[in-house]
């Protein structure tokens, strides 16, 4: 059981821990020290349910509604382009308004909406839980649930450690001209998942 769990923790950290859209803005909030704990919790326990569907099974959801991925993946496409671009409206505003002291904070219902949005329209996440962590947990039979816990258990730490980390990087990041890097950063890498999932879609990858 123990191996299990652990198996199941090593194997959610490392699909997690790349750089997507979700960890970005997790990011974001981290450093702007906006509503943290509140997003922590939308990601880590949307991650939570989404595994234990996996481990339960969900994955073959998929394969008897193939009409689903694809749904998934061209929503997730147009959201990212869409948040992209907020994010280089937002770092051509410059001056004051990407300071984080003195910006107006979003809302929380804002910032929700939006966690929401980049987990459930994210087709990664699917794949990671629903196919990949569902799989793998299948290995682990009959401790199948050991392993989804120590995977929730994954989640919880990194969005955790992400979110509240961040504040580390917020003196550095404290002048208007940092935040217009970092929003055109976070802009970038919105457009690059987007374009290698587009990519993926149109070459028969997805």
């Amino acid at each position: 059981m123990f191996t299990a769990t652990l198996a199941g923790f090593l194997s959610g950290l490392s699909l997690i821990a790349a750089i997507g859209a979700q960890n970005a803005f997790v990011l974001r909030q981290g450093i702007k020290r906006e509503h943290i704990a509140l997003v922590v919790a939308i990601c880590a326990l949307s991650d939570a349910v989404l595994i234990i569907l996996g481990v339960a099974g969900f994955s073959v959801v998929a394969e008897r509604a193939p009409w689903v991925m694809p749904l998934m993946l061209w929503g997730g496409v147009a959201f990212l382009l869409a948040y992209g671009a907020l994010r280089f409206r937002a770092a051509f505003q410059g001056g004051a308004a990407l300071t984080a002291a003195a910006s107006t904070p979003a809302s929380s219902r804002r910032v929700a909406l939006t966690a929401l949005a980049l987990t459930w329209l994210n087709p990664h996440v699917y794949l990671d839980t629903l196919a990949l962590l569902g799989a793998l947990s299948a290995q682990y039979a009959p401790h199948q649930a050991s392993f989804g816990v120590g995977a929730t258990l994954a989640s919880l730490v990194f969005f955790t450690t992400l979110g509240y980390g961040a504040r580390a990087l917020a003196p550095l990041l404290a002048r208007p001209r940092a935040w217009v890097i970092t929003e055109i950063a976070f802009g970038l890498i919105m457009w690059a998942i987007a374009a290698s999932l587009a990519f993926r879609a149109l070459t028969g990858g997805a």
